[in-house]
């Protein structure tokens, strides 16, 4: 596992082959193994889709629940 801090709250952490994006303790985007982006549906705050967009960086991310970051984590 790294943890690679990108601004502030704002933080990647690669794990298992994914990379995973938390704004602030939450994990909210990720790019899998396969190269695919991924983002919550869930919408948290301003900041927080802020953050999102900042990581993707104009990528096409699919919409994935909540749940799925969550699972990535444990």
């Amino acid at each position: 596992m790294q943890l690679t801090p990108i601004a502030s709250n704002m933080t990647q952490v690669d794990l298992n082959g994914f990379q995973v994006l938390f704004s602030y303790r939450t994990p909210v985007a990720c790019l899998s193994d396969d190269n695919k982006y991924y983002r919550t549906d869930k919408f948290w705050s301003v900041t927080t889709s802020r953050h999102i967009n900042k990581w993707l960086d104009g990528e096409v991310a699919t919409e994935q629940p909540q749940s799925y970051f969550d699972n990535l984590t444990t």
